[in-house]
């Protein structure tokens, strides 16, 4: 081997070398920043979405209450979007609905109508941590959970609580929110959310979100059909059944707005 060759040959290596060393230097916070942003990617790429779906509430005690409501997306920029959820049955809660602008870099806005009283209540910075509709989803569960919402600790990689591998995650809230951080699980095949665990201010194992069911869309979109959130201090939990998701339905941005509320029918 001449001695050109042999240099190239050695600028190879180091350079592999190097690259070996750097993959293992990701930190945590690397590691856990890097799954969560493609895990966002491969979850985005569409321009709005539509779909129904059910609320199945259950008390500690047994006792269960069905509502059904429609739901709707659209995407207004990068790591921003607005959502509606109207409530259409029982008569007793229907045309109730929640209003909820997420924003990039700052703190969402949701605004929940109330038809009876004809009246749009805005969802205070306090109040996102309110639960929903006597649901054991909170106001802020309703949001998208934008990355650069939070910061992120890669734990480990283990058994997903469904069955797979999973990567753990850890995320602290940037923000004002009702919970000190949340444990995710991610399967390591597709990045799919299987599992949340939710701590409250002080620390404590207050709730636990499980997704399954997922289904492929347009070739592209996953999307769970059943989340069932258990709130370990009551032993209530709600389970939310989504259908018929359909995507790129080409929705305005203007009928996501609090003047769009108060005219639902």
């Amino acid at each position: 081997m001449t001695s050109i060759r042999r240099t190239l040959f050695g600028v190879v290596l180091g350079f592999l070398a190097l690259g070996a060393g750097m993959a293992i230097a990701e930190t945590g916070e690397q590691r856990g920043l890097r799954l969560a942003t493609e895990a966002s990617n491969r979850n985005g790429g569409y321009e709005d979405i539509t779909v129904s779906g059910e609320m199945i509430l259950k008390t500690a005690s047994g006792q269960s209450a069905t509502r059904r409501f429609d739901a709707r997306w659209v995407t207004t920029g990068a790591g921003a979007s607005r959502s509606m959820l109207i409530f259409r049955w029982p008569g007793d809660i229907r045309n109730t609905a929640l209003l909820t602008h997420v924003y990039a870099g700052k703190k969402d806005d949701q605004w929940l109508y109330l038809p009876a009283m004809e009246r749009v209540r805005r969802i205070s910075g306090s109040g996102r941590s309110g639960s929903f509709v006597g649901s054991e989803f909170a106001f802020e569960d309703m949001a998208d959970q934008e990355v650069d919402k939070f910061k992120h600790q890669w734990i480990a990689e283990q058994n997903c609580p469904g069955g797979g591998r999973c990567h753990v995650i850890d995320r602290f809230p940037t923000s004002k929110s009702g919970y000190s951080r949340q444990r995710i699980w991610l399967d390591t095949a597709h990045l799919r959310l299987q599992q949340v665990h939710f701590f409250d201010r002080r620390g404590a194992h207050l709730k636990t979100l499980s997704l399954s069911g997922y289904r492929q869309y347009n070739g592209r979109f996953w999307r769970s059909s059943r989340m069932e959130m258990v709130n370990h201090l009551t032993g209530a939990r709600t389970r939310l059944n989504w259908k018929g998701y359909k995507f790129n339905q080409g929705l305005q941005k203007n009928a996501f707005t609090v003047n769009a509320l108060r005219r639902i029918r």
